[in-house]
């Protein structure tokens, strides 16, 4: 069986929020075994198990958020040369723009050397005063219905071999 691994920041909720409905997607196709990891809890070792990734993070001050930084910075390297050629997908949490973390993370994956699957998923909130970023995030219904049809797409490519 095949297995995705969705690793996640979230400090607002919006983050978590769309991998809970990636996870969702996921979990629909048969073949394919989902893990949904906090970036404190994923390691190497989980990366280098997986056949697939989402990674699912919010955008702070125009960058990826730090704990999913941290997150890459310390499996980059572990699994450099080891995870060639395997499917991933991202899911960006921004207030305004989003597209920053997203090439960061794209950067990441090409060293890696990994495939993407679609464009990076960015979802806006609009958050713009100190009080709306840092308020609890409710993600619209059909932003929740993107995610889950990405995370779908990716466990049914990976299911089918396509990926």
């Amino acid at each position: 069986m095949k297995t995705l691994l969705v690793v996640y920041h979230s400090m607002t909720g919006g983050s978590a929020q769309l991998a809970q409905a990636a996870v969702r997607g996921a979990q629909a196709e048969a073949g394919v075994q989902v893990r949904l990891l906090t970036a404190p809890q994923a390691g190497p070792d989980d990366v280098v198990a997986a056949d697939a990734y989402l990674f699912a993070l919010p955008e702070n001050l125009a960058a990826i958020a730090g704990l999913m930084k941290d997150f890459f910075d310390r499996c980059y390297y572990p699994v450099l040369g080891r995870i060639e050629g395997r499917p991933y997908a991202t899911i960006v949490c921004a207030g305004s723009d989003g597209s920053n973390a997203a090439r960061q993370t794209e950067r990441i994956a090409t060293g890696w050397r990994l495939k993407p699957i679609a464009p990076a998923l960015i979802v806006c909130t609009r958050a713009q005063t100190p009080e709306e970023i840092l308020a609890p995030k409710h993600i619209a219904p059909h932003d929740l219905k993107r995610a889950e049809e990405l995370g779908a797409a990716l466990a049914a490519g990976v299911a089918m071999g396509v990926f």
